[in-house]
């Protein structure tokens, strides 16, 4: 591939990437570390099983976006009944939240980890001023491009299940035939996984930065323009499916080998592979929490504030300025603080993931089933409506995630 190639391939990665590496936030890890940890290499089979699925309904959200140049949730302003927006916002807005507030702990525990000195609250302020910070005052362009280099933090995940020797043929195997074990624990994960990886705040985000990037690079929508949406889309879970794979194959060969089964917070998980691994692995892994909470944590802010300014109708965007589009601004910083403040509660990080799971179980199904009958509706896609194929991926999503609400409901 010449340079000028690899430059425009490059250029033409944005929401999709960013939207894919962003769902590998410390929440993420922690669930994807405990998987490992509890059920060792068992769970990587989730990994393949996800990937095509969360491509589909992000490709859904991405192409209405286009289409439309509307968010998602302005869409299902126009197209539904009130009350069913207010619904969603109602679930949408705790389990954000409390999304954002469990990311900041762990950002502040792994701080603390690699120094003492600084109580992990004190690092989660400095975070929470300078996430604040950047986004207000800097301009939604070089946002984006820091968010894309931000990606490549990922990578160190990806190195470290080498620090240790594996059997890859007996790996293989276990991807192929995995050793399911049909208990209440494994099932439970199995939600996690599911919950934390096919997430409705990336549905909220990835409709709307696709309008944004369109609006900022002034482009008119046609067929290129889709192709190159679903590359990008496709790139970006493809790279978040790879880090969740190796995030469980580090914690299933490393600490779950060494009868290290309960692993509830990214610095457990990262103090656990001090030892075992070495002291680059746990570097590696502490610093990626940070870089992954950098990425995360203004995508969950930014799709709530999308989220509340399209359903009153409010100025909206990161290419605007503050004093343009304060309501959309003041919702990112009431978002960040509150997550905060439930950092000094009683909440610990699991029960905020736990609640979090929980929310975006009820939420997940509902939103689904609304992206494919508007995926479908000609009056508003078109020529672009869904393809037999998305139709059937999708529902395969909607069928899977439903049961795992119901199971989470039954646990």
């Amino acid at each position: 591939m010449q340079k000028k190639d690899k430059q425009a391939w490059w250029t033409r990665l944005g929401p999709g990437l960013i939207t894919g590496a962003s769902d590998d936030d410390p929440s993420g890890i922690a669930t994807y570390s405990q998987a490992g940890a509890a059920f060792g290499v068992t769970t990587l089979w989730t990994a393949f099983l996800t990937w095509p699925l969360m491509a589909s309904i992000q490709e859904m959200c991405a192409r209405i976006g286009l289409v439309t140049s509307s968010g998602l949730t302005q869409t299902i302003k126009r197209h539904y009944p009130a009350y069913v927006l207010y619904l969603l916002i109602a679930f949408s807005f705790p389990a954000i939240t409390l999304n954002i507030g469990a990311d900041i702990a762990a950002m502040g525990a792994v701080s603390n980890m690699l120094s003492p000195a600084v109580p992990a609250s004190l690092f989660s302020v400095f975070f929470t001023i300078l996430l604040m910070f950047c986004l207000i005052f800097f301009p939604y362009r070089r946002i984006a491009a820091a968010m894309k280099w931000l990606c490549a933090v990922l990578i160190a995940y990806l190195a470290v299940p080498f620090f240790t020797s594996q059997n890859w043929g007996s790996l293989l195997s276990e991807i192929i035939f995995p050793d399911i074990t049909w208990s209440r624990d494994y099932l439970l994960v199995l939600v996690g996984i599911l919950g934390t990886t096919i997430s409705p705040y990336l549905f909220f985000w990835q409709a709307s930065m696709e309008v944004e990037e369109v609006n900022s690079k002034k482009i008119v929508v046609d067929k290129t323009v889709i192709k190159d949406m679903r590359k990008d889309v496709d790139v970006g879970i493809m790279f978040s499916n790879l880090v969740m794979f190796f995030i469980i194959l580090s914690s299933g060969t490393v600490l779950h080998n060494e009868g290290i089964t309960n692993i509830i917070t990214v610095d457990q998980a990262a103090n656990a592979l001090h030892p075992l691994a070495g002291d680059l692995a746990y570097l590696l892994f502490a610093f990626g929490v940070i870089g992954t909470g950098f990425l995360a944590v203004p995508v969950l802010a930014g799709s709530l504030s999308y989220i509340i300014s399209e359903t009153f109708g409010w100025n909206e965007g990161l290419d605007k300025k503050f004093h343009e589009a304060k309501g959309f601004y003041i919702v990112m910083v009431v978002s960040v603080a509150l997550a905060l403040i439930i950092n000094v509660t009683d909440i610990t990080a699991f029960e905020s993931l736990f609640y979090t799971a929980v929310l975006y179980g009820i939420t997940a199904p509902v939103l689904i089933l609304l992206i494919l009958l508007i995926a479908n509706n000609t009056s508003v896609m078109g020529a672009y409506k869904n393809s037999w194929r998305s139709n059937f991926m999708g529902i395969v999503t909607l069928l899977l995630m439903t049961t795992a609400a119901v199971l989470l409901f039954v646990f």
